[in-house]
């Protein structure tokens, strides 16, 4: 794909990128290549089951590792992004979620609450601590652009999805919040955009997902999106040329969320 350098200057940190079938991952990859300059940070324990450094030497970017559930490390992280770049940032990826629960199979109406905290605290709470932090440091740039990435779970009911809706909702709602104060002081943009189910690593440890997939596939008039075409997206909404978009919640996901029933999907309960 050809470079447009959409992002020639600006400076932003990339959030998740676990391997290579991670959003963030291509996301990553393609900021580098529209021209701007990244740090990735991944969680510690990424060190021993991720890529994230191959993806840093690759890419001649810093890797800071950072726990998202303690402030010490996300203060730490900022303020040293910042030295790192040469300046404000630009842009920020939120691309983090983990749920115990789910991960260890707890029936949503069986649920271990201390579980659901830790859920809550990496995939939502952790949201709304960076964008306290990007906050209280100044660290943004007037234009500059925030987006965390969720799913339509947080609107319908998807069973095996269990709490990570709970969680996404919570942080759909923490971009409106705090999208209306840094837009009012900063000038800063905050949005989530809910993808299509994706082939990660933390997608594909949710139950029935396969069925999620190709349900989704099929009820969708451009079938699924894929981890290009989000990553496409989010180098968009980094750029200046949706400068005017905050506090949304922006589908990626072919048509899925607007469509009632499609013709493929009929064709499944013909006698």
């Amino acid at each position: 794909m050809s470079s447009n350098q959409l992002l020639k200057g600006k400076r932003g940190i990339i959030f998740g990128a676990l391997n290579e079938a991670s959003i963030a991952w291509k996301v990553a990859e393609l900021c580098h290549a529209e021209g701007a300059q990244i740090v990735l940070t991944n969680a510690p324990v990424a060190a021993k089951v991720g890529q994230t450094g191959q993806l840093a030497e690759k890419l001649g970017a810093t890797l800071i590792y950072a726990d998202v559930t303690k402030m010490d490390d996300m203060e730490n992280l900022i303020s040293q992004s910042m030295e790192v770049l040469g300046g404000k940032l630009d842009f920020v990826l939120h691309s983090v979620g983990m749920s115990l629960n789910v991960r260890k199979k707890n029936a949503y109406t069986d649920s271990n609450y201390d579980y659901m905290h830790t859920t809550m605290d990496i995939s939502a709470m952790s949201f709304h601590r960076l964008m306290q932090t990007l906050w209280k440091q100044d660290a943004m740039n007037e234009w500059g652009s925030i987006l965390a990435l969720s799913y339509i779970a947080a609107q319908r009911i998807f069973p095996d999805y269990g709490e990570m809706a709970d969680a996404k909702a919570l942080l759909e709602s923490f971009s409106r919040s705090f999208g209306y104060h840094f837009g009012k002081a900063k000038k800063v943009r905050v949005n989530t955009i809910s993808q299509s189910p994706t082939k990660t690593t933390a997608g594909s440890g949710v139950g029935g997902f396969d069925s999620f997939f190709n349900y989704a596939d099929k009820m969708s008039p451009l079938g699924n999106a894929d981890s290009e075409s989000c990553a496409q997206y989010c180098v968009s909404m980094f750029s200046d040329y949706t400068r005017m978009v905050t506090m949304q919640n922006l589908f990626h996901d072919g048509g899925f969320s607007f469509t009632g029933i499609s013709t493929d999907f009929m064709e499944t309960f013909k006698d």
